[in-house]
């Protein structure tokens, strides 16, 4: 039985249908059940080990703003059970949250809206650089989207994972940040006060709030080309402190002790080794009045 459940030969044929088999070839004569009791048992493992294709350990990425854009839509489920739509167009480089909206109606109408609005604050055609747009295969994202795309020489669509084996995850990674930093922290009842909320968020997530793979620039800064020395100059503000941090700790001294005393011993360890010292003398003193006990319960 082993031997039919391990052999490479036989790797891709079920265990009932194995029984059987084995039944045919004169080799064994038990029920499946029996087969699968044995190998239960036995612990014996088919050898089935399964390949999967590579997945990419980065996902994409692009060297200046307006390379990709990736848009997508997210379900938000109001507190009256009412669901509405939210969409976006974020760019990948800058990380800026390029246009958004908040429907009742997931529409491919919507999204036309959105890279019509992101198209608006381009330079001029001749100028325009080739973005590539990053989506899904929703519905939303074809449709009255394929004319807009047809009549642009410099917008292109891919679709995440059928044309690309990258996924659209920077935007879904957005779509967490909104939801459980901010919008889950609120009673959502309609749709304008989602609005509201998605406004407020929007605005601090690329004007306010530095990101770290920006190197402390925000969104905007980064769009628009400005505060690129900055990460240097944080690096330099860093080692000064951490350079000030250190000679601030050397020049501080005890009032209770000085250099001479000390000879190079820290105050800390000064009050450890007086803690010790206090202990032993304890331990002495007890030792000697024992000692002198002992003497007199001996007489008695």
């Amino acid at each position: 039985m082993r031997d039919f459940v391990e052999a490479k030969d036989y790797r891709h044929i079920a265990i009932q249908n194995l029984a059987l088999l084995a039944q045919r070839a004169g080799k064994l004569f038990a029920s499946a059940s029996t087969w699968y009791k044995m190998i239960r048992a036995r612990r014996w493992k088919r050898p089935r080990h399964r390949l999967h294709p590579n997945k990419p350990r980065e996902g994409l990425k692009a060297s200046r703003p307006n390379q990709f854009w990736h848009t997508d839509a997210t379900v938000i489920r109001l507190t009256t059970g009412v669901r509405i739509y939210l969409q976006a167009v974020i760019d990948n480089f800058t990380r800026r949250i390029l246009a958004w909206r908040v429907t009742e109606k997931l529409s491919a109408e919507t999204t036309r809206e959105l890279l019509v609005e992101t198209s608006t604050n381009l330079t001029a055609v001749e100028d325009k650089p080739d973005v590539v747009l990053v989506t899904d295969a929703g519905t939303e994202n074809f449709g009255d989207v394929d004319s807009l795309l047809s009549d642009s020489s410099w917008l292109k669509r891919v679709v995440a994972q059928v044309d690309i084996i990258f996924s659209n995850s920077l935007i879904e990674a957005w779509w967490r940040e909104l939801k459980h930093r901010w919008l889950f922290l609120h009673l959502l009842d309609d749709a304008e006060q989602v609005r509201k909320l998605v406004a407020f968020y929007v605005s601090q997530h690329n004007s306010a709030v530095p990101r770290v793979i920006l190197g402390g620039r925000t969104p905007d800064e980064a769009y628009s080309g400005q505060e690129e020395d900055l990460p240097e100059r944080l690096a330099d503000l860093r080692q000064q402190a951490q350079r000030g941090r250190v000679a601030g700790n050397r020049a501080r001294r005890c009032n209770r002790c000085t250099p001479a005393r000390i000879s190079g011993v820290t105050c800390r360890r000064l009050a450890m080794l007086t803690s010790a010292l206090s202990v032993c003398a304890t331990l002495v003193v007890l030792r000697q009045e024992t000692e002198m006990i002992r003497p007199a319960r001996q007489q008695d």
